[in-house]
């Protein structure tokens, strides 16, 4: 919703990202990438997302309800969207997910397997609020 009340065309707008996580990237044991590495993902499609709708790149103000929900492993291929659910005067509200879509499935004998994946597995999802300097 915007100032006045009436609700803004922005709403709704979504942007997608795909991403490779790269094997460098694994923290923990079973190739586990950390938490933060989802959120470091949701700082750059709300950057686009800011780009997009407001042509700034916007601040990060804070995150709320963050949930992991499933593991991100180094080999997996990520899904990242962003859709921009509540516009105020200089604040937007955005909702995030990471789906897995692909793994990978490395065999002593195929070190380099990977699979897509029948169906993405919900890993990540939070909202957050950016700031649009006035």
């Amino acid at each position: 919703m915007g100032s006045t009340g009436s609700t803004d065309d922005r709403v709704g707008t979504r942007v997608v990202h795909r991403r490779y996580v790269p094997y460098s990237h694994a923290h923990y044991a079973g190739n586990l990438v950390d938490g933060a590495y989802s959120l470091g993902l949701f700082g750059d499609v709300a950057t686009e997302m800011c780009i997009r709708t407001d042509g700034d790149e916007g601040l990060f103000a804070s995150y709320s309800d963050v949930q992991f929900l499933t593991p991100v492993r180094a080999g997996d291929v990520l899904e990242i969207t962003c859709e921009l659910v509540r516009v105020g005067t200089r604040s937007r509200v955005l909702d995030f997910a990471v789906h897995v879509v692909a793994r990978g499935a490395a065999t002593a004998e195929r070190p380099g397997a990977a699979a897509l994946l029948a169906e993405p597995i919900l890993a990540t999802t939070a909202a957050g609020t950016v700031v649009i300097p006035s």
